[in-house]
């Protein structure tokens, strides 16, 4: 699948969209490029600002299954992966395949559940498979998790330990739509009459699929490989850092910067592809120093000053 075809997929799948969800067209190429490289998604949001609604419109219009877990205290690691019962008529055990067993799996508000729950999603995340009773079942591909939290409510939930943050390849935040595109929503739902709204399909899952393997055709310059390791070595060594990003964080921005530089029709990353994604990339990947734990957006302040630090590669 040549460049310009991702590009006219992308402005497609953008167009179909608007008919869900206003705004947030930054929000949705951040996420296609994630989807396309492969990576998992964490939203850290307030409720109500269409987390949910942004992931079933996304599945739909790629032509991908989509399937929905509520985190809940009492969720136990089976009611995720699945588990085997015993079957009276066949006189053995069957396996009962859980909500794991999709292509497009929102986790929403992740954080509610125990930390053993949590953990469930571990092995499918990284390696695309999971391990019941001893026996190893492969997931469908493209396999991604998008995963919600609420920032502000702390009773009864249980951080994402750091290990589980790190297979996040990106942590964004929706926001609060502007004064027109709130009256927008509401002159939409005036139009359509009904709260459901039916988009179409724009992609099939080999189209999917072909897009993601033609990502590995992007050139990347080795100067911008190095302006990438230059950022990730800058989050190790800064005071205000205690625990910089792991290699994970190198490669992820590696990935979704060819990915980008894709779905914006280039065959070749620019510096400005990597810059786009520092944040997103990496805040969720560096402890900061407790002196600065207080400080809203303090990891953004400090990986905006690294970048600015940090001189980009200039085009031959």
């Amino acid at each position: 699948m040549d460049f310009k075809r991702i590009s006219e997929a992308k402005d497609e799948i953008l167009n179909e969209l608007t008919k869900a969800i206003v705004g947030k067209k930054d929000t949705i190429e951040m996420l296609l490029a994630t989807f396309l490289a492969g990576g998992h998604v964490l939203f850290e949001d307030f409720p109500g600002l269409g987390k949910t609604l942004i992931a079933r419109s996304l599945a739909s219009v790629l032509g991908l299954e989509f399937k929905r877990i509520q985190f809940t205290p009492d969720l136990l690691p089976q009611d995720i992966t699945g588990t085997f019962v015993y079957d009276k008529d066949k006189k053995e055990f069957v396996f009962r395949a859980g909500p794991i067993f999709t292509q497009i799996l929102l986790a929403d508000e992740i954080n509610r559940a125990s930390a053993r729950t949590q953990s469930a999603l571990l092995e499918a995340m990284q390696e695309n498979q999971v391990t019941i009773e001893g026996q190893t079942m492969p997931l469908k591909k493209p396999f991604i998790v998008i995963a919600t939290q609420n920032p502000i409510e702390y009773e009864g939930t249980f951080p994402l330990p750091e290990a589980e943050l790190d297979r996040f390849a990106i942590k964004i935040s929706v926001n609060y739509p502007t004064f027109e595109e709130e009256q927008r929503i509401l002159q939409l739902r005036r139009e359509r009459k009904q709260d459901e709204v039916f988009l179409k399909k724009i992609l099939s899952e080999e189209e999917f699929l072909k897009m993601q393997k033609a990502i590995e055709d992007v050139y990347i310059d080795e100067s911008i490989e190095k302006y990438i390791v230059s950022i990730i070595f800058a989050t190790r060594q800064d005071s205000s850092i205690t625990v910089g990003s792991s290699p994970r964080g190198s490669l992820m921005l590696y990935k979704i910067a060819r990915a980008y530089a894709a779905i914006c029709g280039r065959d070749y990353v620019i510096p400005d592809d990597v810059k786009k994604f520092v944040i997103p990339v990496l805040s969720h990947r560096i402890m900061l120093d407790p002196s600065l734990w207080l400080r809203k957006d303090a990891s953004i302040d400090v990986l905006n000053r690294l970048t600015k630090n940090i001189a980009a590669p200039i085009g031959k």
